[in-house]
C-alpha cells in the first residue's frame, strides 16, 4: 500500500490551509515536511520531483511525498497510537480533497503509473490583501485558497484515459464550457481540462500536461497557473538561488521535500488582520529568498536537512563564522536542553534588525534592554555584550535530589560564555554583583572550588541563587537557580558531548558550526511542564526521545541546518 491515506474511510471536511501545513508537521513529528526541486535546462535525476516544472515560481509552500509503501510502512514504526491516528486523520483529508472528491482511487487509478512522489503546493492568491469574509453557500463556507496535486506519470501507457475515468464528484455535475466540445471538458493553451461544479462552490478539475503529469486542483485558476507554470517556464525550476542551493541537501531516494517562499509568505502574513508586520520587518523578511529540506528515514528517527538563502537582490549578506562547537565539551552530561552559538554579540544584533518594533517578536529588544536597566542600571548591550563576540551556550542541568533534602531548585539555567576581552567582563560582573548587594540585599561570597574561585549571590533568607566564575582564562559562566557549580569546575571529562545519548541526537556532518541545539525530551517531560508551543504538541513530544539541530553558514549568501529527531518505536 504506497500511502496509508487509503486505509482510512472517506472524510468530507476540507482542510485549511492551517491544518494543511500542521499535516505535513506531523509527518516528521515537530512540524516539518518537504519539497524537492529540478533545475531547468539540466539533466533530470531520480532525486528531484519532476512536479517542480508545472508548480508556479510564485508559489507559498510546496511538499513532496514518496509513493514508495516500503518507506511509509517505516514510518508506521515510529510515535504513538494516537500519533499514527493524527497522521491518517489529516492524510485523509488532503487524499478526499484530491482523489477519493474526483472519483480516484489511489490502488487502482493511481499507483499503476504515478512516479516516485505526490507533490502539493498551495499557490499564492492573486492579490494580496487583508482577507473578506468568506462566502457561505448552503450553510458551509467556502474555501477559498488555491492548491495544487501533481502526480508525476512514470508509466504513460498504464495513465491513458485518466481523465476519462474521472467520475462526477457527489453533489456536483460535468461543467460543460464550450458547446463544441465533448461534454465537461475545456481548454486552455490547448491543454484539455475536465471540471466540475458542485454545490458548495468548489470547482474541482484536472488536466494532462505534456503526457508528464497529471493535475488535480480545487480551482480552475490554479490549473490554469499550473500550465502557464509549464508552458512559459516560469515554474518553481526557475526561482532564483534553488538551483545553487538545494544540492547541498540532496539525498537518495527521501522520504518527503519542501520548499517555503519566504518573501511571498511574509507579506501574507504581513497582511493578516490583527498581525500586520512593520514595514522595516518586511524589509528584512524580503531580504530572505527561500527555505528548502530534505527528510529521511532512519533506524532510531527521523533527519532533517534544510538550507535557506538570500534574495540574489539583497544588499544583506551573512558573516561566515562558524565558530561554535566547544560549550558542550564544557557541560555536565546529564544537561537536559543546550543551546550554543558562535557569536553572541552578533546573535543580538541579527535578533534585533528582526524583532525591533514587531509585535509578534517573543521578547521584544527595546523591553530587554529596558528591563535589565531598571533593575541593574546597567546598559545591556554596552556592560555585557561589548565583550560576548565569541562562542555562547545556554542550558539547563538538573540536579538530582537527596534523599530526604529539600531542594529549592530541581534544576539551573546555566550560561557560560568565551570573552573576548576579560579585563572589560571583570568589570561588569564586580558592578553586577554590587548591585545585587546593594539594591536587592544579596550577600556576596567567595568560594574556591578546585582551585577556581567562584562568587556566589546568597538571598535573604539564606539560600544559594546564582554562582559566576571563570573555567579559563577566556571562559566564564553564570548560573541561577540549584547549586552545580562543583560539576561544572570537575567535569573530569564527564561532559555533554561525551553522552550516548547526545552523541546519537547531535547532527554532526556540519563541520564547523556556528550554532547547536540540544534537547533531551524524555528529561524535560519529566521534570518540567511544558507551555503549548505548537498543534498536535503533546502527541508528537511523547513520541520523541530527543531532538538535535547543528547549522552552519555556508557562505555570503546561505546557511546550513541539519536536524535528527529521536523518536520511540510503536508498541506493536
Amino acid at each position: 500500500m504506497p500511502l496509508p491515506v487509503l486505509s482510512v474511510p472517506t472524510k468530507k471536511k476540507k482542510p485549511s490551509l492551517v491544518l494543511t501545513l500542521s499535516t505535513t508537521g506531523v509527518l516528521v513529528t515537530g512540524g516539518i515536511a518537504a519539497y524537492w526541486f529540478i533545475t531547468q535546462g539540466k539533466p533530470l535525476s531520480r532525486d528531484l520531483p519532476t512536479a517542480a516544472n508545472v508548480i508556479p515560481q510564485d508559489a507559498l509552500f510546496t511538499v513532496s511525498l514518496t509513493t514508495d509503501s516500503k518507506q511509509w510502512k517505516r514510518l508506521r514504526e515510529f510515535g504513538t497510537k494516537e500519533l499514527q491516528t493524527e497522521l491518517d486523520r489529516n492524510l485523509v483529508q488532503l487524499r478526499d480533497r484530491f482523489l477519493a472528491n474526483n472519483g480516484y482511487d489511489f490502488q487502482k487509478d493511481i499507483q499503476p503509473w504515478v512516479g516516485e512522489e505526490v507533490t502539493l503546493a498551495v499557490l499564492a492568491p492573486d492579490a494580496i490583501k487583508p482577507p473578506s469574509k468568506p462566502v457561505a453557500t448552503d450553510g458551509k463556507v467556502a474555501n477559498t485558497q488555491q492548491m495544487v496535486m501533481v502526480l508525476p506519470i512514470k508509466n504513460p501507457e498504464n495513465a491513458k484515459g485518466i481523465l476519462t475515468q474521472i467520475k462526477a464528484p457527489k453533489g456536483g455535475n460535468w461543467r460543460d464550457k464550450r458547446s463544441l466540445m465533448p461534454s465537461a471538458y475545456r481548454t486552455y493553451q490547448g491543454v484539455l481540462i475536465k471540471e466540475s461544479d458542485i454545490s458548495t462552490g468548489d470547482k474541482f478539475s484536472a488536466t494532462v500536461i505534456d503526457n508528464k503529469f497529471v493535475i488535480i486542483t480545487d480551482s480552475p485558476k490554479a490549473t490554469e497557473k499550473a500550465i502557464d507554470a509549464y508552458t512559459a517556464k516560469t515554474s518553481l525550476a526557475k526561482v532564483p538561488g534553488l538551483a545553487d542551493n538545494f544540492p547541498k541537501i540532496a539525498n537518495y531516494q527521501p522520504f518527503a521535500q519542501f520548499y517555503i517562499n519566504v518573501p511571498i509568505s511574509a507579506k501574507i502574513a504581513s497582511a493578516a488582520p490583527n498581525r500586520q508586520l512593520p514595514a522595516q520587518v518586511l524589509t528584512q523578511l524580503q531580504n530572505n529568498q527561500g527555505l528548502a529540506g530534505t527528510i529521511t528515514l532512519e533506524n532510531e528517527g527521523i533527519r532533517v536537512k534544510g538550507v535557506s538563502w538570500l534574495n540574489p537582490n539583497s544588499q544583506r549578506t551573512l558573516a561566515v563564522e562558524n565558530n561554535a562547537g566547544e560549550m558542550q565539551k564544557r557541560i555536565p552530561a546529564e544537561t537536559l536542553m543546550m543551546l550554543s552559538g558562535g557569536n553572541l554579540q552578533r546573535t543580538w544584533a541579527d535578533y534585533v534588525s528582526t524583532s525591533q518594533g514587531n509585535p509578534l517578536s517573543p521578547l521584544a529588544p527595546e523591553k530587554l534592554r529596558t528591563d535589565f536597566k531598571s533593575l541593574t542600571n546597567m546598559d545591556l548591550e554596552r556592560d555585557l555584550l561589548s565583550w560576548m563576540g565569541n562562542e555562547y551556550s545556554l542550558s539547563v542541568v538538573p540536579v538530582v535530589s537527596k534523599a530526604g533534602a529539600d531542594e529549592s531548585f530541581r534544576a539551573a539555567l546555566m550560561f557560560m560564555v568565551k570573552v573576548s576581552n576579560k579585563n572589560r567582563a571583570e568589570a561588569s560582573l564586580k558592578e553586577l554583583d554590587e548591585v545585587m548587594r546593594s539594591q536587592y540585599q544579596f550577600r556576596i561570597e567567595e568560594k574556591n572550588i578546585s582551585g577556581k574561585l567562584v562568587t556566589n549571590w546568597i538571598g535573604p533568607f539564606g539560600t544559594l541563587t546564582a554562582s559566576h566564575g571563570w573555567l579559563d582564562d577566556k571562559v566564564t559562566f553564570l548560573t541561577i537557580g540549584a547549586p552545580i557549580t562543583e560539576k561544572i569546575i570537575s567535569n573530569s571529562g564527564n561532559s555533554l558531548s561525551n553522552a550516548a545519548k547526545f552523541q546519537k541526537t547531535l547532527p554532526s556532518e556540519l563541520n564547523p558550526t556556528n550554532g547547536q541545539f540540544y534537547l533531551d525530551v524524555d528529561g524535560i517531560q519529566k521534570n518540567f511542564p511544558l507551555p503549548l508551543l505548537f498543534p498536535n504538541q503533546p502527541a508528537i513530544l511523547s513520541s520523541t526521545h530527543s531532538i538535535g539541530m547543528t547549522s552552519a553558514v555556508s557562505d555570503n549568501r546561505s546557511a546550513r541546518y541539519d536536524i535528527f529527531l529521536s523518536l520511540k518505536k510503536l508498541e506493536k
